[in-house]
């Protein structure tokens, strides 16, 4: 222990196995399946790069990171997946510094090779429905029922701003009485753990009323009946398609359609959106829900009335 000798026996794939085995029950498995994949890219780059199949710890250096990021800008996937963009290639390498974080607490490394590394994410403008979009969707008339059905989850979380996850987790439980005396969702963002409580606008009530006494709903003893994911986000398209919506439509859209044209746009303050949201910070809320140009507008126009109004007496006068 004195001469350092011991260090050998913590490797970098022994490092990423503990860090997913003991963070499964912590994070949810949608979270976990990017540990998963950054796990395959390390592996992928250490026969590729190193020859190898697993290193020391003690190897790992700024160059090694380095590396690896050129790897991953430069991997070209075999399948039908995009190569990774910017954002992509950062959150594999955020992914892969709390690993060797963990490692360096527990001190099976005597030194962060990320020390001096910096992760540059660029900031994206985040996709939602404007009015007149999301106007046309409620008033489409489909005739296949499965697209009825995901047009109404996709409305139901626009009124709500509900994840996948948590619309499809909601019980009759979680329908509770408000201070307002009116009926509000109680429940817990399963990602982050947060409290979300969300007052049930009209539009969201009519899609639950739809669907309570739905078989599959019932049978599950949820609001409303399951879905995956994947396979709603796929009818989702084909959805867009049929409303001439050009905008890559997936349910996580409907999340930030109610941040900014349902609430934000009809003057709900940040700090009450942020809250419905189940964020923690109200910056995350900042890059979620960005007030739009409409808005920007409204806000100017009242402003030039106001500063109108008195000339218009003086004149009067």
């Amino acid at each position: 222990m004195f001469l350092g000798t011991d260090q050998k026996d913590f490797t970098l794939c022994k490092l990423v196995d503990y860090h997913n085995q003991a963070m499964r029950d912590t994070l949810a498995w949608g979270t976990m399946k990017n540990y998963f994949t950054t796990q395959k890219y390390i592996h992928r780059f250490l026969k590729e790069r190193f020859g190898t199949t697993d290193m020391f710890l003690s190897e790992l250096s700024y160059k090694f990171i380095t590396d690896f990021e050129f790897y991953l800008r430069n991997y070209k996937p075999k399948d039908h997946q995009k190569p990774l963009g910017n954002n992509g290639v950062m959150k594999h390498l955020e992914r892969f510094r709390k690993m060797v974080t963990m490692a360096v607490k527990m001190e099976w490394v005597s030194r962060d090779p990320f020390d001096k590394y910096q992760l540059k994410f660029h900031r994206v403008d985040r996709g939602f429905l404007d009015a007149e979009e999301l106007e046309t969707l409620e008033s489409k008339d489909f005739k296949i029922v499965r697209l009825q059905w995901v047009r109404d989850l996709f409305v139901f979380s626009c009124y709500t701003g509900l994840a996948y996850i948590d619309a499809m987790n909601l019980t009759p439980s979680n329908i509770t009485i408000g201070i307002d005396g009116e009926y509000w969702l109680s429940t817990c963002r399963q990602k982050t753990d947060q409290p979300v409580r969300v007052p049930i606008l009209p539009k969201a009530w009519e899609i639950i009323e739809k669907y309570k006494t739905h078989p599959r709903a019932l049978q599950k003893g949820s609001v409303f009946p399951m879905i995956s994911n994947q396979k709603l986000n796929s009818y989702l398209k084909e959805i867009a398609d049929l409303c001439g919506i050009e905008k890559n439509l997936t349910f996580h859209l409907a999340r930030h359609t109610f941040a900014t044209t349902v609430t934000l746009c009809n003057g709900v303050p940040l700090e009450t959106v942020s809250k419905m949201l189940g964020h923690s910070k109200i910056t995350t809320t900042q890059v979620y829900a960005k007030v739009v140009e409409k808005k920007v507008s409204e806000d100017m126009q009242a402003l030039r009335e106001r500063l109108a109004a008195p000339k218009l007496m003086r004149r009067a006068k």
